[in-house]
């Protein structure tokens, strides 16, 4: 027998069969503790799992709540209350539809939803009304106090199939106060059992106990089916608030937590035993085939053995001739832990080396060039940028120069009116002239002030105590005449008493101007135009709005309708600079610009501008 033979027949009865043996042991061994460790696991996610359940509901409910608490609903006039209704749709992306309740429980009016596909709501049927209308017995909260709420029962959603449950929400104190019911769906819910159980091979559910059903799982082929007898009889004992048990044929580990805070929803978790313990039970037989592959390969490895020493060495000078013509990607196979694996790293690592320092060098080269070309951008962004500045400077000296020259004539046109009045009675046939002559006189200096005032542009904004209804008004007497000249119904709804806040007042004025500039851009094709200007106080911070009902800003142009030179004006006046140049002027006096817009239906411009301080007067400089 030869020595390699001997070798193989050595090893098989020293390794082997006692590897063999002791695989078998602690195969069974780790068969008992993958058992345990699976039930450990489920007890584990039950309780995870359940008390996230129990905090998505209970958030859900609670924002709900909180927000109609807030509303006062009992001042509201029917448009408020729709309103004020579609808010509370709006506290959670699981809300499907908000219905309307009186006091005695019956719907008042249409419910408010959106149609599946039109945003991340659930859609919902209208035919569905009547059934969500007595899906929560209001008369329960009815010695309840406004914002109290109450769970209903849990049923199927039209559209999606999927598990909803409602919820009523009293919207006022007293037992005639109305209420509003809404329909919440657990779609958020289900994606949340999926995460939970991740890759594991079984499933989790959330059951409601009293009905003995599933009201959402990981798996969606159990969603609202029956619950086993078995597991329903088990659920309905009572006992612990976790449990694991065995159950059914074939034989399932089930784990159960009951849901905190929502009476009756348990998460029960289980997985297949035969498919849990699989890995265990394969090994076992991989074990047995090992055996016998072991043998077949010690039989073979004394005359491969040889072999492989050559073949190891013709790979390595191989790789260093790869290495001598240039080609360093080429790499040396690792096998074994020896001295010619050792030879074969050595080699390896000088060829990474190099060629990451090759690869260092072409990106230092595309660095420099990139960097070359960003500054070229810059550069020339700078210059239009100037050019334009200096555009809108020639703009406004030219301005304030037509101002004064205006302001010397007109004040002789008001003057010499006035003393052609004060030589004249009331009842005089001229004296109606003269004083529509006096007030178009008034009315043109007004105008020719402001626009002076309007012209005078620092290098550095003047923040002082402002009345933000002032700068309204200032504003529509350069532009209402245009306003309405076009055909635009302009409505005003200035706070009382106005608000005060800490800006730059030319600043804050064209800022009013370019959006309203843009509003008549935005309308001159639209069929209904109306414009609202609006002031207000909320939150410690003044704000004035500018809505139109234009063609909207499009998604794909909403994060660029800030940058200088951007417009989407329909015939381009080579402008684009008037929401840039507010942007700057509303944050150098630290406030900020929110937009609202739709496709179609108009646009809403909020400017935030901080509250001025008590005591300062409008001239003071404020720093």
């Amino acid at each position: 027998m030869k020595l390699y033979q001997q070798l193989v027949l050595f090893m098989f009865a020293a390794t082997v069969l006692p590897l063999a043996a002791m695989g078998f042991l602690l195969l069974s061994r780790a068969e008992s503790e993958l058992a345990g460790r699976i039930v450990s696991e489920q007890r584990i996610i039950a309780v995870t799992t359940a008390e996230s359940v129990s905090a998505e509901l209970v958030k859900t409910v609670d924002v709900i709540a909180r927000s109609a608490e807030a509303i006062p609903w009992e001042h509201a006039t029917p448009e408020e209350f729709r309103g004020a209704l579609s808010l509370l749709y709006e506290q959670s992306p699981a809300v499907s539809a908000v219905l309307h309740l009186d006091s005695e429980g019956l719907p008042q009016g249409p419910p408010i939803f959106r149609a599946a596909g039109e945003s991340e709501h659930p859609g919902f049927e209208p035919s569905g009304a009547p059934a969500l209308a007595q899906a929560v017995p209001v008369q329960t909260l009815r010695r309840g106090n406004k914002g109290q709420a109450a769970l209903g029962r849990v049923y199927a959603h039209a559209p999606s199939g999927r598990a909803a449950v409602a919820v009523a929400v009293k919207l006022g104190n007293g037992e005639a106060a109305p209420y509003a019911i809404l329909e919440i769906v657990l779609s958020d819910l289900e994606e949340m059992l999926v995460r939970h159980a991740g890759d594991s091979p079984g499933y989790i559910d959330l059951v409601d106990a009293s009905s003995a059903r599933v009201l959402a799982s990981s798996l969606p082929e159990r969603r609202l089916r029956p619950l086993d007898s078995a597991l329903a009889a088990w659920l309905s004992s009572g006992g612990e608030q976790v449990r694991g048990f065995r159950m059914g044929d074939p034989v399932q580990r089930v784990s159960t937590a009951r849901v905190p805070r929502v009476p009756g929803f348990d998460v029960v978790v289980a997985v297949d035993e035969a498919v849990a313990l699989a890995p265990v039970r394969a090994m076992r037989r991989t074990v047995l085939l090992s055996l016998f592959a072991a043998f077949v390969v010690l039989l073979a490895l004394g005359g491969l053995y040889t072999r492989r020493v050559n073949r190891r060495l013709s790979e390595v000078v191989a790789g260093v001739d790869a290495f001598g013509r240039g080609e360093l990607d080429r790499r040396v196979r690792l096998e074994g832990d020896d001295e010619l694996t050792d030879l074969a790293y050595a080699f390896n690592r000088m060829g990474g080396e190099l060629e990451a320092a090759r690869a260092k060098l072409m990106r230092w080269n595309d660095d420099l060039k990139a960097r070359v070309d960003e500054a070229t951008a810059e550069l020339r962004d700078a210059q239009s940028q100037l050019l334009e500045a200096q555009k809108l400077a020639a703009v406004g000296q030219l301005g304030a120069g037509v101002a004064h020259e205006i302001n010397n004539p007109l004040a002789g046109i008001l003057g010499n009116t006035q003393l052609l009045m004060l030589e004249r009675d009331e009842k005089d046939p001229d004296f109606d002239a003269l004083r529509k002559i006096e007030l178009s006189a008034k009315r043109c200096r007004e105008i020719t002030q402001n626009l002076l005032r309007f012209s005078q542009q620092r290098a550095r904004p003047e923040l002082r105590s402002v009345d933000l209804n002032t700068i309204i008004r200032d504003a529509l007497s350069l532009s209402e005449n245009q306003i309405r000249g076009e055909g635009i119904s302009l409505l005003t709804e200035l706070v009382s008493p106005p608000v005060r806040v800490k800006a730059d007042p030319g600043h804050l004025s064209q800022v009013v101007l370019a959006m309203l500039s843009n509003a008549r851009t935005a309308m001159m094709k639209s069929e209904t135009k109306r414009l609202v200007l609006r002031t207000g106080e909320r939150g410690g911070r003044g704000f004035l709005e500018v809505e139109d009902t234009g063609k909207g800003i499009a998604p794909e142009h909403r994060s660029r309708i800030f940058e200088p030179f951007f417009t989407t004006k329909d015939v381009w006046t080579n402008v684009g600079l008037g929401l840039s140049v507010a942007w700057r002027a509303v944050s150098e006096a630290g406030g900020t610009i929110d937009v609202r817009t739709e496709v179609g239906q108009g646009t809403c411009f909020t400017v935030w501008l901080p509250v001025a301080a008590e005591g300062v007067s409008p001239g003071t400089r404020l720093r």
